[in-house]
Order: structure tokens, then sequence, then C-alpha cells
């Protein structure tokens, strides 16, 4: 297989491509890992994550950070992007949204190893911050701290 070839069959990248409505409706893509049998850490960081409370309809704003050590798939970044802009007409709390991008990534990587945490600024003085792993970080995997200030109103 050649290099490019590991982006044969993407619908997003290289093209305009709007928002889905919904996260349901965005479409994540993937491509083959060009290196499966090495252990190593991804990392995304979305510091202006957005989506809506699901109650009053106000802005909900996040820092969200995922790290995963890839399998044999690798997220592909513009599609996951848009995946994350979908939130912004989203209405749910702060773990749903959360926990759906976990549980869309997880499935569609199958990953060696998976963690999100969303650092959620506080409305009404309560920040509320979702964490979740898929297991113990793997033997010889390097994972960084996710360098997110823990929020300072916390006594």
């Amino acid at each position: 297989m050649g290099q490019n070839d590991i982006y044969t069959g993407l619908d997003q990248l290289g093209e305009k491509v709007d928002a889905a409505a919904t996260p349901e409706q965005a479409e994540l893509e993937r491509v083959q890992n060009p290196h499966p049998d090495m252990l190593y850490c991804a990392r995304f960081v979305a510091p202006e994550f957005t989506s809506l409370c699901p109650v009053t309809g106000q802005p909900d704003f996040a820092h969200i950070v995922i790290d995963y050590a890839p399998g044999e798939f690798l997220v592909e970044s513009k599609s996951l992007k848009l995946f994350l802009q979908s939130f912004r007409n989203h209405g749910a709390f702060h773990e749903d949204c959360t926990l759906y991008i976990a549980k869309r990534l997880t499935e569609l990587l199958a990953p060696k190893w998976f963690r999100i945490a969303g650092y959620w600024y506080p409305r009404g003085g309560i920040p509320i911050d979702v964490f979740w792993q898929s297991g113990e970080i793997p033997p010889g995997l390097w994972v960084p701290e996710t360098g997110v200030a823990p929020y300072r109103g916390r006594g």
C-alpha cells in the first residue's frame, strides 16, 4: 500500500464541508495507522468546545482533551473538527457530551487505550469536569498530563 492509499475513501478531507446539524449526523472518518506496531499517544485538544444547556438553551463552553493509543486506525482530524463543531447547536448535559465523544471515537477506532477529559467552564458558580478512560494505561505508553489548570474557585 502506497503512502497516499491511506487517504482513499475520505469524503471530507480537502473538500468544503459544513458541520452536521447534530453529533449523531456527523460523519467521523478514519485512516490506516502507518505505525500500528508502535505504542504511542496521539492527542487532540479543543479549547473552545461549545454546546447548549438542554434546559435553558444557553451556551456551555469546555476545554476538551482527547488522548489515545492508536491501534489499526487514526481519526481523520478534519472529520473530528466537524464532529466537535456539530455540538454547537446540540442541547445536552456536560457528562452526556463528553461521554458521547468518547463512545463515538472508541467505536470508530478501537484504540489500544483511550482517555477524554472535559473541563467545563462554570455556570452558576459550579464547574463540572468529566473524565473517562478505557482502562489502565498500557505499560510503556507515555501519557502527559492534560495541561489544563484546575478551576481556581475550588476550595
